[in-house]
């Protein structure tokens, strides 16, 4: 893989005689303490700012401060005029901007699309402190108060709208988000290096225009534009995995050549044509993929679904190359992905000086994202999971960047030290997941060269290190640190990986379990995890034989608790009441119940909104996959989630006579529901409210897609984790 330049490495831009600034000024007064006269960067964000690098702006904030520049952040504004944005003046080199830690709609809206009556990134949890679409009314407002500065966007909510892309709160296909803020440029992914590189070429006078080499950036550009005369354009239609291959099972695998004679359909249709590897020989590292343009995606959905494959297939920094696709008559560029951070740079931007506080502006007021996050410290980020309603992949990739053990040993110590309300339990050693921690490829040239959507689905990759001692180590010793009471495990748990190490599954369940763990198998049925990209229910008992055995040796009585997603495209009804069936067999009642949420530019979200499957070749008789839109249908499968609700019980009644299994309802153990219904729940109550039976289940809807447990802020300001 390319090597990078050192994330530290740069010569300290001139600013850096004002030194470190307690927390970074949110308004004039706070730039006069600190004896400025001008920020060179202001920060913009949807969430309140704490000065902890579990939130994005503290982190870029600090990042670019210890490059020497002078940084302001401006949260929460009014975005109903430019006023606030005009709080800490023009920007010496651009505005920063960012909807927050989590996508704005996601943030806002349930997955009936329903408003919700909280925001945990807000003082106080309240509601409604940020728009729609936050990234481009903020871009819009900053460019507004002051038209000449440079608009720089990122966070996870640009990142996975760089292309044209699925949106399911409008239920339409919308453009990139680069055309609707009218940004400079657009930083995707784990976009550290990006950031400080831009930031040194804008100090030193180079015009943002001018800069389309880094990695990890997208941008617009006129038809046609290339870096250089000699670079080539390369079809997506004949995208093949480049030179010698090993074959993988599906849904990995690259089908084989077909030529376009063969395949070609009537000359009325114009279908995506996927033809085999190109015959002439192109340059990789001079050539450019053109996907389907904005105006064919948005009503061809075989394009849309062919051009998310292609989109993921181009996305391992050893080997993407950039991609490019037409909006009107310019076109959105995107470089290829940015050069995972190494374990010295991960260690240099957690170790830096953060307040670890909410600003003091916020005097007394919850922020319930803090206090989840405030006793819990983030060891890796990055997911080779692949699953295809998650949002780490297109965020933060698949491969691992881990911190070294000293480091988070230190920051384990920090919050001992430093931290208001510390009882000596630490909440959570994490990150997208618990056990990935210092795993990867076993050769850097094996990695490079893998086109594969996931490393542990179908099963785990051959050329997987699944060796889990690095992490083991750093449990052992987090909780040997004085003054640590307890250390919880408190992110998603990868249990088929962890299996590979009855070891690390001894060490977690007899010495980090708080009595509950959780895991998400997401289904029981083949339909839907194969279109999740999940291991088969198999794996869950695997470890729970090993869970239940080691913490009876241990002589605690301890609980897994599972997730499951409703709805997810692949299901039906029988994969539902299957579900169902098999959570009263096993004496579960979910509180907590999810229902799919289709985020933009997720592999799920493709089949979800085209019905085909991006998993293999995309044609146009490819298969179809099964996909529940009807909100009273998604409602049904949040019910068979809490059969044991009463509230839900008409409504699994009336679905359990349409589909023939009446047998399931009764009195007995062996009925799903009663036959009974209590007064005051179901129909009775419904109908004082003047509500369709079998309305909303009661329980928590689905947060944010990318992240489980007991860490809501996964997805950080210009870059992740």
């Amino acid at each position: 893989m390319q090597t990078a330049k050192n994330l530290f490495g740069y010569r300290k831009y001139w600013a850096k005689r004002f030194g470190t600034a307690p927390f970074l000024p949110m308004n004039r007064a706070q730039m006069d303490a600190l004896g400025w006269d001008s920020c060179d960067v202001i920060l913009v964000t949807g969430d309140a700012y704490i000065d902890h690098p579990s939130f994005g702006m503290a982190l870029v904030g600090r990042l670019l401060e210890a490059q020497g520049f002078r940084v302001g952040i401006i949260a929460q504004p009014d975005w109903r005029s430019a006023d606030a944005f005009r709080a800490l003046g023009k920007p010496n080199l651009y505005f920063g901007v960012t909807a927050g830690n989590m996508d704005s709609m996601v943030n806002r809206y349930t997955a009936d699309r329903k408003i919700r009556s909280d925001d945990a990134y807000t003082p106080g949890a309240e509601a409604n402190r940020r728009p729609d679409r936050a990234v481009i009314v903020y871009a819009q407002r900053a460019r507004e108060a002051f038209p000449e500065a440079t608009v720089v966007i990122g966070s996870i909510e640009a990142s996975l709208r760089r292309i044209a892309h699925y949106d399911y709160w409008s239920d339409t296909v919308r453009r990139s988000i680069l055309p609707d803020s009218k940004a400079d440029i657009l930083l995707f992914g784990n976009a550290e290096r990006a950031l400080v590189e831009l930031t040194h070429r804008i100090a030193s006078g180079e015009a943002v225009a001018d800069i389309r080499d880094l990695r990890g950036t997208a941008f617009m550009v006129p038809r046609g534009w290339k870096p250089a005369p000699d670079w080539v354009e390369v079809d997506s239609t004949e995208v093949d995995a480049p030179g010698p291959l090993i074959r993988h099972p599906d849904p990995y695998a690259m089908e084989p050549e077909v030529s376009a004679k063969a395949t070609a359909p009537d000359d009325d249709v114009q279908p995506v044509k996927l033809l085999g590897r190109p015959a002439r020989r192109v340059d990789r590292e001079r050539s450019v993929v053109r996907l389907p343009g904005f105006e064919q995606v948005k009503d061809d959905e075989v394009a849309y679904a062919h051009a998310s494959r292609t989109f993921h297939l181009e996305s391992n920094p050893g080997n993407a190359r950039p991609l490019v696709q037409r909006h009107g008559e310019r076109d959105v560029w995107l470089n290829a992905p940015p050069i995972p951070l190494t374990t010295a740079e991960m260690d240099g931007v957690y170790d830096l000086p953060y307040q670890r506080a909410p600003h003091p502006d916020y005097g007394d007021a919850k922020i319930p994202a803090w206090d989840m996050i405030r006793f819990s410290v983030n060891i890796m980020r990055g997911c080779f999971g692949g699953c295809t309603f998650c949002s780490i992949t297109e965020h933060e990739g698949r491969i691992i960047q881990s911190r070294s053990e000293r480091s988070i040993l230190r920051e384990i110590e920090e919050i001992r030290d430093r931290t208001p309300g510390f009882t000596g339990v630490i909440s959570d050693l994490g990150g997208p997941t618990a056990n990935m921690y210092r795993i990867a490829c076993k050769t850097p040239e094996i990695e490079s060269a893998c086109r594969k959507l996931s490393c542990v689905y179908p099963d785990i990759c051959e050329n997987l290190n699944t060796d889990h001692s690095s992490l083991i180590s750093l449990y052992r010793k987090a909780r040997a640190l004085p003054g640590i009471k307890k250390v919880l495990i408190g992110s998603g748990l990868r249990y088929d990986l962890a299996v590979r190490s009855p070891e690390y599954v001894k060490e977690l369940v007899q010495h980090h379990v708080g009595g509950y763990l959780k895991i998400a198998p997401e289904h029981t049925e083949e339909g839907p995890l194969s279109k999740m990209m999940k291991p088969g229910i198999g794996s869950y008992d695997r470890f729970k034989e090993m869970f239940d055995r080691f913490s009876k040796e241990a002589g605690k009585q301890q609980y897994l608790i599972p997730y499951f997603i409703a709805a997810h495209p692949g299901t039906e009804d029988e994969d539902m009441l299957n579900l169902a069936l098999w959570l009263k067999k096993n004496g579960f009642r979910l509180d907590q119940v999810q229902t799919f949420l289709p985020t933009p530019m997720a592999l799920a979200t493709t089949m979800y909104h085209t019905r085909k499957n991006p998993l293999k070749r995309v044609k146009r008789d490819s298969e179809e996959v099964e996909t529940v839109r009807a909100l009273k249908t998604r409602r049904l499968y949040k019910a068979f989630l809490r059969y044991h609700d009463p509230e839900n019980w008409p409504l699994l009644r009336e679905a359990l006579k349409r589909m023939g299994r009446a047998d399931l309802i009764g009195n007995g153990k062996r009925h799903l529901v009663p036959s009974f219904q209590p007064a005051g729940t179901g129909q009775a109550r419904d109908a004082r409210r003047g509500a369709t039976p079998g309305g909303r289940a009661q329980g928590h809807e689905q947060q944010a897609p990318a992240s489980r447990g007991a860490r809501p802020a996964r997805q950080r300001g210009f870059r992740p984790s």
